[in-house]
């Protein structure tokens, strides 16, 4: 049963990885298959496969409003010039393409993910790197790697709020092991940023300056998770910290560039202006105590349903329950309409834009996204069908049982398997977290630990999700080449899961 559960996984790698198939044509074939084994093999009825199918609908617009959304606003953006403005702006204040890479692909990405969420941190930056000269599979892969680290505490704290809930434990009992683990990981991720910029030769120039933005933003989220308790803008707060530290050392053993003419602050104020705007009303939405009024007033309508209990043939019950709220007003997708609404306002009276800009715009937008839509659709049916029909714990649980002492090892892979396959360590967490709290009290380990294998494994490895991937790759003009996206970003992935995983193994020993 664990290689029929495992199946759909396999054959999306081999034709993604190597065939090189897009992901919709992979994301169709793993979904027939699930399909297939879910009704042959786990006992999956019309009700079981109903109520998934109404999960992943539910699922699938969560997702889509928030890819949508941001590809409005690289439109909005780049009909204005603005990215070739910032990308010139970025030359400016250093020519050398490993930090260009630090500063966007990593910093600017981390703080992305810190108040957005799925895709969001590729989807807005891997235009702006290419606008500075990054080919598209390089400004796919280096945000793509650059986020991961933020995920857990990112899109303010939903993936470690959900690890939260599944367990029924306290906040302040799990967040220091993955404050800890997750801000370990950040040293890394600097390095691994710079290599796929660059080569070998830019670790050797810029390792220093990538540990030490890694040591700040991770220190900072460390510090604002665990010490003020404040862990849903950890990732937000450490993005801050990257930036100021990035800007400030940006020129640090580097001659200054120069160029015939500079850009003068007006212009490069109001290119900026989308992406300040997608700040301020992030924080005046979601983060300002005072806008808690405004906050409880765009909260109230949602998208909400209850589910039945569904029990396959074979026993396995999929408890009742209901969707996660998702808020029209105050959604991700939401503050990324505003900002892009706000931003063609503003880019429109500077006289940045011919007649009928906005049509050009959405149908842009329509015409690129559709096929993604698509993939990002199969891709979550699949999983849902898996989760519903008992697939994802049968792996689960096969897996724990064949490494037994070894478990520790094993945890965070267990945990990046649930977010490849849903895409979110959100739902990772939903799905494994109780299943690796009551593995680890069999087996005596700490909880605390195991969990943080389980949300720092998921949260890395979740960015090379195919449905993220479809994200990256159509805002960066490589829609249908997700198969090469993947083959050079799944090393990077594999080896901070792979640090994850001895970290969690290492600690264990000293607790044990």
């Amino acid at each position: 049963m664990l290689l029929l559960a495992l199946l759909p996984i396999v054959l999306i790698l081999i034709l993604m990885v190597g065939y090189r198939w897009g992901a919709a044509r992979a994301g169709a074939a793993g979904y027939l298959i699930a399909m297939v084994i879910a009704l042959a093999f786990y006992g999956a009825n019309a009700q079981v496969l109903a109520y998934a199918h109404a999960k992943a609908i539910l699922l699938t617009f969560d997702v889509l409003f928030i890819i949508w959304a941001a590809y409005i606003l690289y439109r909005v953006s780049d009909e204005a010039g603005a990215i070739e403005i910032i990308g010139e702006a970025l030359r400016q204040l250093t020519s050398d393409k490993g930090m260009q890479a630090i500063l966007i692909g990593w910093i600017f990405a981390s703080f992305l993910q810190g108040t957005g969420g799925f895709g969001v941190p590729v989807a807005v930056t891997a235009p702006l790197l290419v606008g500075l000269g990054f080919s598209p599979l390089a400004a796919v892969v280096i945000p793509t790697i650059g986020h991961g680290w933020a995920v857990t505490f990112g899109s303010l704290g939903s993936s470690f709020n959900a690890l939260i809930s599944a367990t029924n434990l306290d906040a302040a009992y799990l967040a220091p092991e993955s404050a800890l683990f997750l801000g370990l990981a950040a040293l890394p991720t600097g390095l691994m940023v710079v290599h796929a910029a660059d080569g070998w030769g830019a670790v050797k120039r810029l390792g220093i300056k990538a540990l030490i933005i890694g040591g700040a933003m991770g220190g900072v989220q460390y510090f604002v998770a665990v010490k003020l308790g404040l862990w849903n803008i950890g990732s937000f707060a450490g993005g801050i910290a990257g930036l100021i530290v990035g800007v400030a050392i940006a020129y640090w053993g580097e001659a200054s560039p120069k160029h015939e003419k500079s850009i003068e602050a007006k212009p490069l104020l109001i290119a900026l202006s989308a992406y300040l705007i997608l700040i301020l009303i992030t924080a005046s939405i979601l983060l300002i105590p005072s806008a808690n009024p405004l906050k409880d007033a765009l909260g109230e309508i949602s998208v909400k349903t209850d589910f039945p209990e569904t029990v396959t043939s074979t026993g396995f019950i999929s408890p009742a329950g209901s969707n996660k709220a998702i808020p029209i007003f105050t959604h991700a997708g939401a503050i990324l309409l505003y900002s892009s609404a706000a931003a063609f306002v503003i880019y429109q009276r500077a006289g940045l834009y011919k007649k009928r800009t906005g049509r050009k715009i959405l149908s842009q937008t329509a015409r690129k996204m559709t096929t993604s839509s698509l993939s990002i659709a199969l891709m979550v049916a699949m999983a849902v069908v898996m989760q519903q029909a008992g697939m994802t714990e049968a792996l689960a649980q096969g897996l724990a049982e064949s490494a037994e002492k070894s478990y520790p090892f094993f945890a965070s892979w267990i945990g990046g398997i649930g977010a490849f396959m849903t895409g979110s360590n959100t739902n990772s967490n939903v799905v494994f977290a109780a299943l690796q709290m009551r593995t680890a009290e069999l087996l005596s380990y700490s909880v605390p630990i195991i969990l943080a294998a389980q949300t720092s494994g998921a949260g890395l490895a979740s960015v090379i999700a195919p449905a993220k991937l479809i994200v990256g790759a159509s805002t960066a003009g490589m829609e249908g080449e997700e198969g090469q996206v993947m083959r050079a970003v799944i090393g990077y992935s594999g080896g901070l899961v792979l640090f994850i995983s001895l970290l969690t193994t290492i600690t264990i020993l000293f607790v044990n």
